[in-house]
């Protein structure tokens, strides 16, 4: 059996009862075995300064660490005011320095926006999009993932309980699995 490939799981909402966080345990739950999803945390990281550049905090450094030891990245976000929360983008600047050493070069990716609203979360998902070509990481085009009206997909304790979402939620991590196959650094 082949090794599998270790996948960043990025949440974009620090809230523990999020949406966000919600649906991101039940794509890793549906992940094939060919995926060893790991949720990468990113509360604990400073705002971005250029200052640190130099001698990063040992949270910066860890952080930096761990994304460059997996192989693909799978970002969940909510929307806020239409684009990503200022804690992913904090997330995606840290990661990115100093220029030259970024922790995202190269790394298959895709995303999976989330609402309560019905559009599910249209515009983070592609504010997200325009700073992943930037930083030169592949990212999934189909199928594409907005997840609307997402309270209601939930049971009171968390899981997910919508037979539609949740088989197109399988077709589209197995969609990253072959999309992390084919464009992961050998």
């Amino acid at each position: 059996m082949t090794t599998p490939r270790k996948v960043a799981v990025i949440i974009g909402s620090l809230r523990k009862g999020s949406l966000s966080r919600k649906l991101a345990h039940a794509v890793i739950a549906m992940a094939p075995a060919s995926l060893k999803c790991e949720i990468v945390e990113i509360a604990q990281l400073p705002l971005f300064n250029q200052d640190y550049e130099a001698d990063p905090p040992a949270t910066v450094r860890d952080f930096k660490a761990r994304v460059e030891s997996m192989s693909s990245v799978l970002f969940v976000t909510p929307e806020y005011n239409r684009s990503v929360p200022g804690v992913l983008k904090n997330a995606l600047d840290i990661g990115s320095r100093p220029y030259g050493k970024s922790s995202w070069n190269g790394k298959p990716t895709a995303i999976i926006s989330v609402s309560p609203g019905a559009i599910g979360a249209f515009g983070a998902n592609h504010h997200l999009r325009q700073s992943l070509v930037f930083l030169d990481m592949p990212t999934m085009g189909q199928p594409e993932a907005y997840i609307g009206n997402a309270a209601g997909l939930f049971d009171d304790k968390g899981l997910l309980i919508n037979d539609t979402t949740r088989g197109f939620l399988q077709k589209f991590v197995d969609a990253f699995a072959l999309w992390t196959e084919r464009n992961a650094a050998r």
